[in-house]
Order: structure tokens, then sequence, then C-alpha cells
């Protein structure tokens, strides 16, 4: 019998944002606003030799980083301060800020943007492009010495000796390319003067990651800067840090100006010249022993970062630890490097690097099976992680693993044998599984060490439980599960509890909204604040109870190693996705999506359904549809007519199941949901492909024109050092 807490109620927000109520930050009325625009970087890589700004019209003004006041710095703050506000001399992208114009006529403000971008001139160097630009340092390094951001190591086990041992080794290659957010909408922020304080009003995941690189850049301290989340489009990562970027160019022109300063990206330039998801090249060598056993598997992952590191370094991290998916190999080496180009600096992206990963693990072992004259699942099966077994970084399986008994399921609904079997040699449909986990919260101690989030509830004087933390809605349902968990503790209905502060002068900070954090971490301390709080409701007047993340207990890890418990639990996943390719045209019906997913407990069926069936159809655009090239520094699909994204007319219903397995550290069970429900789409819908027109995939997104070449013959896989010519067998029987 299921818990009640995961009986689906009604969104808080849902009357608003169906009905178009809910005012969005370009709909706020902030009186004698003036409006910016940004001027952008004509050259990939370049000095700057003059700027000859044309005289300005009175009202309007140009801001660049000869306005940071003294005490700030030309940094944008994220995990490093390598990103400056605005470039001075030197540009790295196509397109980097090299300044603001504001004044109160936005038409106005594209004609001076025009006429002074037009005016800059440059010493134009040599651009590094592609990853292989980056790692051979074309044109000369970007970034330090060896153009590398990181560059990271992870064993288990004697790799090498096992490799050079192996009877035999197979190796395969896997690229990934960009993904666009495309979030409903686009970036968008404002600064004003408030009591004393520059206040940003911003369309953000995390406010206090804005507040933190704006106090940075203006030389305060974080007291003189407040920051207030307004109703936010969307941001699957790219308002994570991207927003700290608009932020401080925003702050500068407030504090220069001392007005109003609005700026809102429209959807042509937020397509340009936001980040993307890192693009990746993922290698790998398999050691064979003479019966065929895995003994080895050596990794090679580059993640393409672009100009500027951001985040790169952690995303590497879990794309590194994500890449043997959810199995078990007795040695292991992963080497994982993230390379600088002169393109837009890629960042956050749901899945956060997982997906890359993911996708080449779960690639190598089709290929493997193939190469074997095996079934692949029952490959598979054979090295499942469970319960007690070591992972990648030398951590420990901590739970339950629920994945046999998800995918007997998976197959059965789906009918998969009995389609596998009857597509073999047809020609024209295939079906595909994947199978994959993603650890919850962020790497390693990375909650405990940097983190360090902290949550209130206050007992207002009305006597309503209201939360006080920093994590924000962007569309996930957190508005209305925080409150489902909290009102749960305290036997209240859940719309007795207020959730509506989103002020960083006015709540505690309880850290990001992303990495699936907000529910199984911060969902967890509101749990036990309210714990805090049961049986003082009826006290007269306000108080608050506060409560502080505390780690797992057992759990140990070694930053500078990466070895030990990377994550402190995970949620587990099983894709099926069925398709036809067109014989003359190559385009791909999808006819058919199976999921099943351990998540812990939902805390809302609701919401999660709304997370698996969004994270699907944005997972299917990932895996065959959205293709982003850049060529020479700028992306050549910039409008929403040349990079097209799935809808859910595209494709049949997600059929799911989820298996509940409660986390004894998550609210109620609950463990992350946001990210596993994406991970796992890109590799099982390219083994779909990969049967309907018999080839080898190693590429997403898997476009018609790249299947065209597949089924000519002119562009196929990387050769192995011996290729089986044993046929594959015939499938074998489902256990369920």
């Amino acid at each position: 019998m299921r818990h009640k807490i995961t009986r689906e109620v009604e969104r808080v927000d849902a009357r608003a944002k169906s009905r178009g109520e809910l005012p969005y930050l370009a709909d706020y009325e902030f009186g004698e606003r003036l409006y910016a625009r940004v001027v952008r970087s004509r050259v990939a890589r370049g000095e700057i030799v003059a700027r000859n700004t044309p005289p300005l019209p009175p009202e309007y003004h140009c801001v660049t980083a000869e306005d940071i006041p003294p005490g700030g710095r030309n940094c944008v703050r994220m995990i490093k301060e390598d990103w400056p506000a605005f470039a001075e001399r030197q540009v790295r992208y196509y397109g980097e800020p090299l300044g603001l114009v504001v004044g109160p006529d936005r038409n106005v403000l594209a004609e001076l943007v025009e006429q002074i971008e037009a005016a800059v001139q440059y010493r134009e160097q040599t651009a590094a492009i592609s990853i292989e630009d980056g790692l051979a340092c074309k044109g000369g390094p970007i970034h330090g010495t060896d153009n590398l951001f990181a560059d990271l190591h992870t064993y288990k086990g004697n790799p090498e000796q096992a490799l050079a041992e192996a009877h035999r080794v197979i190796e395969r290659e896997f690229n990934t390319g960009y993904q666009e957010h495309v979030y409903i909408e686009p970036q968008a922020l404002l600064g004003r003067f408030e009591d004393g304080r520059i206040t940003i009003y911003a369309s953000t995941q995390c406010p206090f990651y804005v507040r933190k690189a704006v106090a940075a850049a203006l030389g305060l301290s974080m007291e003189e800067v407040t920051v207030i989340q307004t109703a936010t489009g969307g941001g699957f990562g790219g308002k994570e840090n991207f927003p700290d970027v608009l932020g401080v160019a925003v702050a500068i022109a407030v504090s220069k100006l001392g007005r109003p300063v609005e700026l809102i990206l429209d959807r042509m330039e937020d397509l340009k010249y936001t980040s993307k998801r890192h693009p990746s090249r993922i290698r790998y060598r398999v050691g064979l022993d003479e019966n065929d056993k895995i003994t080895a598997v050596d990794v090679e992952m580059v993640l393409e970062s672009g100009a500027y590191e951001s985040s790169s370094r952690v995303v590497l991290q879990r794309g590194m630890f994500s890449s043997n998916s959810v199995y078990e190999f007795p040695n292991v080496h992963v080497h994982g490097r993230a390379v600088a180009t002169n393109n837009v600096p890629s960042d956050a992206f749901r899945g956060f690097g997982a997906p890359q990963g993911l996708f080449g693990a779960e690639m190598m072992m089709n290929h493997l099976a193939r190469e074997l004259g095996v079934d692949e699942l029952e490959l598979k099966r054979r090295y499942l992680l469970a319960e007690g077994s070591p992972t990648l970084t030398n951590g420990r399986i901590r739970e339950p693993v629920r994945l046999p008994e998800m995918l007997d399921h998976v197959l059965r609904v789906s009918d998969y044998r009995h389609k596998r079997a009857a597509y073999t040699g047809a020609g024209g449909r295939g079906i595909g599984v994947s199978l994959f986990k993603h650890g919850s919260a962020f790497t390693g101690n990375g909650e405990q060490e940097i983190i360090k989030a902290r949550v209130r509830i206050r007992k207002r004087a009305d006597g309503r439980p209201e939360l006080l933390v920093a994590n924000v809605e962007i569309g996930q349902g957190v508005l209305t599960t925080f409150r489902k968990i909290v009102a749960e503790v305290l036997e209240i209905p859940y719309t007795d509890v207020v959730y509506e502060n989103h002020n960083t002068s006015q709540v505690p900070d309880s850290g990001p909204t992303c990495a699936s954090r907000s529910v199984a971490v911060v969902g967890y301390l509101l749990q036990e604040a309210a714990k805090k709080l049961k049986g003082r409701l009826g006290e007269p007047g306000e108080f608050e109870v506060e409560q502080e993340y505390e780690h797992p207990p057992g759990l140990h890890w070694d930053a500078e190693t990466l070895t030990g418990d990377a994550y402190p639990s995970y949620s587990w996943g099983v894709n099926c996705i069925e398709l036809e390719v067109d014989p003359l045209t190559y385009e791909v019906t999808v006819l058919g999506i199976w999921t099943a997913y351990d998540i812990g407990r939902a805390i809302d069926e609701g919401v999660i359904r709304g997370q698996i069936v969004g994270g699907a159809i944005q997972g299917l655009g990932y895996a065959g549809l959205e293709k982003l090239e850049n060529a020479d520094g700028r992306f050549r699909q910039h409008t929403m007519a040349d990079y097209c994204i799935p809808t859910s007319l595209d494709y049949p219903n997600v059929e799911y199941a989820l298996f509940d397995n409660p986390y004894p550290y998550g609210p109620f069970g609950a463990k992350g949901a946001g990210e596993v429900v994406f991970d796992g789409i890109a590799p099982a819908f390219a083994s779909a492909v990969q049967q309907a027109i018999g080839a080898e995939i190693a590429q997403i997104p898997v476009i018609p024109e790249y299947i065209s070449e597949l089924v000519h013959g002119t562009n196929g896989p990387l050769h192995t050092e011996r290729r089986s010519d044993r046929a594959e067998p015939e499938p074998v029987a489902s256990s369920s």
C-alpha cells in the first residue's frame, strides 16, 4: 500500500500558471527603469586594439569594466573567478560581453549596440573550436599551459595490469553534442537600489549564487546585496550560473547610474550566447579474459568546456563516475579532462555530466554484446551492482538495488523479448533498453564541506508555518512538495503551509536548486525542522526553528584522490524505447516508451509524473533531434525554426512504474528525481536505432543524416582488435 504522501494533490501554482496570471519579471512595473543591451565581441579570439565608441544620445550610457567601483573586481565569482564581467583587452569567444548600453528606449539601444560593436577593432587570433583544437592548444593555450581546466583520474583495482594481461581488448569511441536548455522564459534580471542595498530581481535557480557574484564584483559584503527570485519559467541548469554573469553586469550598471536597470535577452540572443550542455568525447578500452569475462575497463572522457571554467570540473567528475553506469568491474581507470576552447562556456544542464557518461557506458555494453555474440541484456545482468557492491570510486552501494525486478517489469509491459526477436533482421523497426543510476545531491563531501545547507520554519502570529529556504520553484514542483513534507509531519493541510519568500536577506542559504538535491536534501532538512516545530504550533507569538545539514553516518570521501562514497544515495532507472526508421528519409518515429524508476518514495506522484514525461521528451530531443553545430565559434542554429525541440505531440504516452524503496535520510524516504528521468533516454533510443538499421551507433544526436551515413557506409564506428564473426543469438525468454 502506497504511503499517503505519494498521493497527488493540486499544485499550488497550477491555476495561476495555466491561466497566465503569474507575473514574470517582464511583467513587473519598476517605474523609472532603464533598459540594457549587451555589447558583444565579433571575433572568437583576439586582442582588443581600440574601442572607438561613437557619441551616445542624451540619457544613453555605455557601461564597461572601467565602471566597476573601487574595491570591486572584474570577475564573475563562481567556483573560480576566471570569467570576467566584461572583456577588457582579450576576448575568448564570439559574443563575449564587452559592456552594456543602457537607456530608456529598447529600439534605440539595438541601433547603438550595432554601432558600438562595429567600432571595436581587434587583432584577431587563431581560435580553438573543437575538442581536438583545444587539446592541441591550437593558436596557443587559452587557459594555463595545456588548456585544461581539469585533469582528473580515478582508479579501482589494477586496470593497467589487467589490460596488459587481457586475452583481448575491445575499443570504441562515443561522442555527444551540445544541447540548448530552451527554457520557456529567457534570461531576465533587473537591478536597483532598495533600502540602501543593491537588489537584483532575477529569473534564477540559485539566488545566493547571484548574490555572491555581485558582492565580489562590486567589492561589497554579502549583507549589502539582496537577490529576489522572481517566478522563473524553467531552468534545467541554464539558470544555475548564467544569471551570475548577467547579474554582475546589471549590478555594475546600477552602481554607476543609480537607476533601475532591466536586462532581458530576446530568444535569438539567448540561443546564441548562453551556456549549453558540454559536448563530450569518450573512449573505452575493455579487457576480456579467455572466457570473455570483463576484467578491466579504461575510460578516457573529454568535455568541451568553452572559454571559461564555470562548473566544468564538477560536471566532469559526475560524468566520470557515471562512465560505468550500473555495472561492477574489478579493475577500472577513468581519465577525465575538461578542455578550454574559444566557444561560449559550457555549463550545467539536467543530468550534469551523467547523460554523457551513461550514454558511453550503455552503448559500450551493447557493442560488447555484439562482439561477443551474446544477448546484451544478459551481458548486462552479469555485472549489475547490488547492495554492498563496491563503486567505481571504491565506496559502497548502501541501499537495496531493485534493478533486476525493474528490468523484468519493463521487459514484460513493453513485450521487449517478442519484439526484439521479431525485429532482428526485419529492417526498419527496433527496440532498445538502458539501465542507469544517478547520485543524489552534490558529489563527495560537497554538501558537508561547501554547501552547509540550513533551513528555518517560522511559526507566524496567525499560527501558520512559513518555510524559509533558498531553494526555488523553476517548474519542478517544490512549491507543492515542500509544503506537503512539512504538512505531513505537522498533520495539517498542505495549503496551510506558507512558502513564498525567495529573498536572500530573509532566508538562510540552503544551497542551490540543482543536482537532484531540493527534495532529497533540503526536503529532509524541512522534515526534521518540522519535527522540532510539532507540538509548538499553539505557542503564542512568532518564533523559528532551524535545521542544519548533517552528513549521513558511515560515508567517507577523499576529494584529492576521488575515492570513497561519491553520493549518499542513488536513484535507479530502466528505459525501453520502440521506434521505426523510415527507409527513404531516415526519420525516426517513436512507437512506445516504457520506464521504471526507484526514486526512493515519491512525495507527489503527479509532480513525479510531470518529471518523468518531461524528462523523456527532453531526453529524446537530446538523443535524436537537437542538432547544434559550432563550426567557427558561432552556433549555426540560433532560432526556434532551425533548433527544433520535441513536443508532447511528437511522441506516444510514457508508461512508467515507480518502485518504492525508501531512503532513511530522505524526506519520507525520497531520493532525487529531477535528473534520473532524463539520463537513460539517449542510450535506449540509440540502441533501438542500432537494431533498426543494423549498424553501430557511436554518437548523438542520431539525426537522419547520421543514419544515412551509417546505412550507406560513409561513417562507421572505430574498429576493434578483433571483430567476432559469431551471429547474434536468439533472444532468451524473460525471467519475468
